[in-house]
């Protein structure tokens, strides 16, 4: 539970020293430390943060993180990740005014804060070292490359490593310090499947004929640790969603056993990454791509020359304007896909004519903030913002929030008295933030809905639990709990945002189609910024967008680098 709460609140850090000196010296103090090494103690994403740092009587000599438990793949896991990089940081400032690994800021800032717990111990003068910065020099660079791919989460990665392979020069211009978009976040789910509805549609039946060699090359020609494999929802059979090492559920951030073996691969076959950038625009010379430019995140100038363009910069959830612009009826939202996924890809496409297809829906669950209520498969009663029952709650937790959405709830609301079975019920139930009253009437008050409204939706509820029918909405008999006893609860469910649908229309090759319907030469894009054909209103299942992404990416890599030759 704790990950899961952690997960959809993005985290809050609060950095704490409290270590102790495992085996500084009692040299006394000269020119700024005294000589020795210490133990210090930040608090990251997951728990402590335990580093040794060793100084002399002048320097920091040496930083080892010895225990740790950060998200693979954003905190630690790659030669990019905050608890690789900032300990080198660290010692080449000499100081601690160093720049965190944009994208993995709460473990950056854990590892600067075991940092600092252990420098004072040492007797350092921690004001005037946090005054100490690298010194870096904005300077504009121009690369060449055969295909530049433009994104590094899974369907990026997935281009770079198969246009490598076909031969091609490749360069990722990322973002953030770090590769691993969505994916990363995720809860690192795939998903294999064929039906007729499936086959009968074109984009998607390309992606399900071929997910189960997207799941091989992952699992063979990557070695991503597969561990098992379950349905999208209990009520829904059969099992076809496969969990990642350590997933299961409901989870998040064990999509590094994706991202982590992927970005291994690319460097191993010569890949070359760029970070911290911003790409703008996709260069042109008429209607033949040559490239792209964008801005570092010091003002920095980069300019990529390439004979292909790839681009894969995930959706746009966190550009909230974006959303609601796509009919979306709630007026603020909760998401935790990276910052930069705000549709600059979408811009960038249309602006050389890229036709896009917009859909008026998005991924979306309610959930409670401090419990994790709302996806856990809970079946008690759930509720609109207008105190009505929307949908059956014993079902894929998308049909409920899409349900809530289509009422223009900005919230939910999830009833419960005493007798709800679900842990995480019982949990909110102890919770002074948790609404609760002993009358219907009075609950009413609280959740600011029409008294005579909540009463009857209960009393209609319970009516349909006692006659063993939800005639309603078909929920199964025995999750029809009754609501009643002395104390009612009412537990604000908000919306949170993972997946978008709208954004630039391709074809079965990862081919961008301009607005006539024709592919625009040698510009591909995959993955959520591509996603029209793949989704309709609905997202069907936990493990499609990442495996589709992938699929396509690596058509798009493929497709890139043929085109380069």
């Amino acid at each position: 539970m704790k990950r899961l709460i952690v997960c959809l609140l993005g985290g809050i850090l609060c950095l704490t020293g409290c270590a102790k000196n495992d085996t500084a010296s009692t040299e006394t103090k000269s020119s700024g430390f005294m000589a020795g090494t210490y133990t210090g103690k930040g608090t990251g994403f997951h728990g402590d943060v335990i580093v040794d740092v060793t100084v002399d009587d002048t320097k920091i000599t040496d930083i080892q993180v010895t225990e740790q438990q950060e998200t693979l793949g954003i905190g630690q896991g790659m030669d990019t990740t905050a608890v690789e990089v900032m300990p080198q940081r660290i010692i080449d400032a000499q100081g601690l005014g160093v720049d965190v690994v944009t994208g993995a800021t709460i473990s950056s800032r854990a590892v600067v804060s075991a940092v600092t717990d252990a420098l004072t111990q040492a007797g350092a003068d921690i004001d005037a070292l946090k005054t100490v910065t690298s010194e870096k020099k904005a300077e504009d660079m121009t690369y060449d490359a055969d295909v530049v791919v433009v994104g590094g989460g899974g369907a990026g990665l997935a281009a770079a490593i198969e246009a490598s392979k076909a031969g091609a020069s490749v360069i990722v211009v990322e973002k953030q310090s770090i590769v691993g978009g969505a994916t990363t976040r995720s809860g690192g789910k795939l998903m294999a499947a064929g039906t007729d509805l499936q086959i009968a549609a074109d984009k998607l039946s390309a992606f399900c004929d071929n997910a189960l060699d997207t799941y091989n090359w992952l699992e063979t020609d990557l070695n991503v640790p597969m561990h098992d494999v379950e349905p999208i929802h209990s009520s829904i059979t059969p099992n076809r969603v496969t969990n990642t090492l350590g997933g299961g559920g409901m989870t998040s951030g064990f999509g590094g056993n994706i991202i982590v073996p992927m970005y291994n691969e690319a460097v191993k076959d010569g890949v070359q990454f760029v970070y911290d950038t911003t790409v703008s625009e996709i260069t042109m010379d008429g209607s033949t791509p040559t490239g792209c430019a964008g801005t570092k995140a010091d003002g920095s100038k980069i300019t990529v020359n390439a004979k292909s363009v790839i681009i894969a910069t995930g959706g746009y959830a966190a550009n909230k304007d974006l959303v609601k612009s796509y009919d979306i009826s709630f007026d603020s939202y909760n998401t935790s896909v990276p910052a930069g996924n705000v549709g600059d890809g979408i811009t960038m496409l249309k602006a050389i004519g890229a036709e896009t297809e917009d859909y008026p829906a998005v991924q979306v669950v309610y959930t409670s903030l401090t419990t994790g209520v709302g996806i856990n498969e809970e079946a008690g009663l759930i509720l609109s913002e207008q105190g009505e029952r929307v949908a059956n709650e014993f079902t894929y937790q998308y049909h409920v929030g899409d349900a809530l959405a289509k009422t223009n709830s900005q919230k939910g609301w999830y009833i419960a008295t005493a007798n709800d079975p679900s842990p995480y019920v019982q949990y909110a139930m102890t919770l002074d933030t948790t609404l609760s009253a002993g009358s219907i009437e009075e609950l009413a008050g609280l959740m600011n809905v029409d008294a005579t409204t909540l009463q009857n939706t209960i009393d209609h509820y319970n009516e349909l639990a006692a006659s063993g029918v939800d005639s309603d909405f078909g929920k199964p008999a025995e999750y029809m709990y009754p609501v009643e006893g002395d104390t009612y609860y009412a537990i604000e469910l908000d919306p949170c945002v993972t997946v978008t649908f709208s954004g630039i229309v391709t074809n079965t090759n990862s081919q961008v189609l301009n607005e006539q319907g024709q592919p625009i030469e040698g510009v591909y894009a995959a993955g959520e910024v591509a996603f029209p054909g793949l989704f309709g209103t609905e997202y069907p299942g936990c493990g499609v967008a990442i495996t589709g992404s992938i699929y396509f990416g690596r058509v798009a890599g493929q497709q890139a680098a043929e085109f380069a030759k």
